[in-house]
């Protein structure tokens, strides 16, 4: 009770905002940003403590023991008893931190932190090199993921508090001081380090999780409160000349995104995880990425645009047709009404079934304007290229697609929508979360031919059907057709990636249990092993043994574990079995019985437990035993299914790894949960996507499963990285989890083939 008072006068000697002495510009800026976050806060930490209570309850249900239970559930009283104190301190540490952003570093507070001090110096306790360590390692990754903002945000703390921008570690609410605010306030709780470090992991995924988009709104917030208003970050972009040399000053070859792909898009075996964005994909189909930020719409065009002109000009330069008379350009907004008519009526098939491409649609556009206006007339420069980057992303788009799937109408049906929205909104080529090119991705991979012909999804496809009609009956210029039907779409798809995470959370749990089963009989056999080494024990006896006895080894290591006096009993009966059925020493009275009862608990018949005790009890060597009857109870012992049976399954002995394919195994264990691998699944290169849902790095297994999250096969991480060396399963990056965004992707290579300048285009003409 001393000290829990000591926190409370603590807390109440600190300042408020109402009492601090501040100007009066700065005190109201500061006073709304704490009613900001105190209110987003307030819910966060509380969600954040009833998942903390819900991961102890978890704890204590699977608690291997009964004082490992009881210490979970004591901690679990605790919190229950002290987190209404936990929010308010919080908080009062929050607006205490706010109101001393104008108050200088002490000198002697910075020599004692960097100077060392050998008179006090002394043993840190392992708890708090722990609590400092994951403080350190959350507000670090949060730290990079805002960076941007976090950076704006420090200049406006700059002008708030007269001095110098703050960085990410100065900042009052940046993620080092909410993490160190956490770890003060936590000592309400009065509860030990494993639990506290329970508590930090709950912080992050609940507290933390939306902070980069806190730190966004804290940034609107003061600009509307008139601390810089128009402070923005334009990063310089140098657009590279056709003529640039491939090497830099030192004669080596530049670097490519080759040179930092990860091993599975190289070729080269070296076990190291992607970096940057050649990070593993791990979202289901129809969550939504990341917001990537907004890049400059004109600049990423225009680039483009130069990339079609060099490609434009070297067509031109081949075919050599001769100039014709100059044709009048149609107004944009010509073009877009022309379209519209087009819309609504059902594309028109060509002679033999063929589809209508955008190629068509131009044609039949520049063909009712010339009957409209008595002459021929021709696209602008900026609609022609339009109209050529849709429909190159078309054309990688169908190069992806499954033949006869339902989203090859739904895409051609597409086709006149976006290319309307795609002349009015320069956006949609240049940034991938555009509700339009969401919907685009969200049809094309419904039809990827990637997916099984037996996975297809009739109610997914029916979606897609209404949220695609839904654009062609209503879209007539308002950009807010696609973002409605999007929205309704992602409902719908958001439900499935839940419904999949759920099915493959239970194929996860089976597999983990497999995995318990795999390494209980493992044990299992290795004390049976090591109590018949100095043994030389009949051969029907170690055939028991080793089948009947194993299991109930297995079965006990599984109920009590290895710590409890049920395993310790087993495993000093094995040592008496394998001394009486040796000869050495007699059976102690009742071990007979015992193994009676043991082996009925793992299902075996009483005659047959009966003959089975009475064989490894009683020391006899081959030519005494009853041959019929040793044949009679082998004969039912083979008959018999064996605990985890189906695991036992013989695996064909395989030659020793390369170094490229162990290079591919270490670099497979490295991968998430959740990763999704491409397998190639013929020779005319048609891939599968399949997703690592979980391994065992004990027994090296894989799980598998699908887009549903049902489970579609188990393969053991060796041969998983002997198909990775020979290129037959690739890593899924995040920069290519999406169809349309590799779809842009290969569409750009080409640009930039006839551009002669391979990969070195600036990426923010590459979203």
């Amino acid at each position: 009770m001393p000290a829990k008072l000591d926190l409370i006068g603590t807390a109440s000697m600190r300042s408020t905002l109402e009492s601090a002495a501040l100007p009066r510009r700065v005190h109201g800026a500061l006073e709304h940003l704490y009613a900001l976050l105190s209110d987003e806060l307030e819910r966060q930490l509380e969600r954040m403590l009833s998942d903390f209570e819900q991961q102890l309850f978890r704890l204590a249900e699977q608690a291997r023991n009964a004082g490992e239970q009881s210490r979970h559930f004591e901690t679990l009283r605790r919190i229950r008893q002290n987190r209404a104190d936990l929010v308010p301190r919080y908080l009062a540490a929050l607006e205490h931190e706010l109101t001393r952003i104008r108050e200088p570093a002490s000198p002697a507070a910075e020599q004692h932190e960097f100077t060392p001090n050998f008179d006090t110096l002394r043993l840190v306790d392992d708890s708090e090199i722990s609590q400092e360590a994951m403080i350190r390692t959350v507000a670090s990754r949060h730290e990079a993921r805002a960076g941007l903002p976090l950076m704006l945000l420090g200049q406006r703390f700059g002008v708030l508090a007269g001095a110098p921008a703050f960085d990410a570690e100065q900042l009052p609410v940046g993620p080092h001081a909410l993490g160190r605010l956490l770890a003060e306030a936590s000592q309400a709780l009065n509860i030990d380090q494993e639990a506290r470090q329970l508590l930090f992991k709950s912080f992050d995924t609940q507290v933390m999780a939306g902070y980069a988009q806190l730190v966004e709104t804290m940034n609107a917030l003061l600009a509307r409160d008139n601390i810089l208003p128009s402070l923005s970050y334009v990063p310089l972009r140098v657009r590279p000349s056709p003529q640039a040399s491939a090497r830099n000053e030192h004669g080596r070859k530049a670097a490519s995104p080759e040179d930092t792909a990860a091993p599975d898009e190289q070729g080269e075996g070296k076990a190291r995880a992607p970096r940057g964005e050649a990070r593993p994909h791990t979202a289901w189909f129809g969550e939504a990425e990341p917001n990537k930020g907004a890049d400059d719409e004109n600049i990423a065009f225009s680039l483009l645009q130069d990339l079609l002109g060099s490609r434009r000009d070297l067509l031109g330069k081949l075919r050599a047709e001769p100039q014709g008379e100059a044709r009048a350009p149609l107004p944009t907004q010509d073009v877009v009404a022309a379209l519209e008519s087009q819309q609504i009526a059902a594309p028109a098939r060509k002679p033999g079934g063929q589809r209508t491409t955008l190629g068509d649609i131009k044609q039949t556009l520049l063909a009712q304007s010339r009957q409209q206006h008595g002459h021929a007339t021709a696209l602008s420069r900026e609609d022609n290229d339009t109209f050529e980057l849709l429909g190159m992303l078309y054309a990688e788009i169908g190069r992806e697609l499954r033949a006869g799937a339902a989203s090859n109408d739904m895409l051609e049906k597409l086709q006149v929508p976006l290319v309307r929205v795609a002349l009015q909104d320069r956006a949609f080529f240049v940034r991938s979360q555009h509700p339009a090119r969401q919907l685009l991705n969200s049809v094309a991979e419904a039809g990827a031919n990637w997916l099984a012909e037996d996975e297809a999804d009739p109610q997914l496809e029916a979606h897609l059907g209404l949220a695609v009609d839904h654009v062609v009956e209503n879209y007539h210029g308002d950009p807010t057709v696609f973002q409605a039907a999007n929205e309704t779409l992602q409902g719908h798809l958001q439900t499935m990636a839940r419904k999949a995470e759920v099915t493959e959370r239970r194929h996860v749990e089976a597999a983990r249990g497999k995995e318990k089963l795999a390494v209980a009989k493992r044990r299992a056999s290795e004390i049976i092993d090591a109590a018949m080494r100095e043994q030389r024990l009949p051969r029907f006896v170690r055939t028991l043994l080793a089948q009947a006895w194993s299991d109930v080894l297995t079965l006990t290591l599984l109920r009590h574990g290895e710590e409890s006096d049920e395993w310790r009993s087993h495993q000093e009966a094995t040592t008496q079995i394998v001394a009486a059925a040796a000869g050495t020493a007699p059976a102690p009275a009742g071990l007979e019985q015992r193994i009676e009862h043991a082996l009925a608990l793992v299902g075996y018949h009483a005659d047959e437990a009966s003959a089975i005790a009475r064989r490894l009890t009683v020391g006899r060597d081959d030519q005494e035993e009853d041959p019929a009857s040793r044949t009679e109870l082998a004969m039912k012992l083979k008959a018999r299914t064996r605990l985890g049976e189906d695991a036992d399954t013989a695996k064909p002995k395989l030659p020793p790894r390369t170094k490229d394919e162990q290079a591919r195994y270490e670099y497979l264990r490295t991968l998430p949960f959740g990763t999704w691998l491409e397998i190639v699944k013929n020779q005319q290169g048609d891939v599968l996507r399949r997703r690592l849902a979980w391994f065992s790095p004990i027994t090296g297994t894989a799980l598998l499963v699908n887009q549903r999250g049902q489970r579609v096969g188990e393969e053991s991480l060796d041969h998983l990285a002997r198909l990775m060396a020979k290129q037959q399963v690739r890593v899924v990056t995040a920069e290519r989890g999406r169809l349309v965004d590799r779809a842009w992707q290969s569409a750009l290579s080409a640009l930039r083939s006839f551009a002669g300048i391979g990969e070195r285009t600036p990426k923010e003409a590459t979203q």
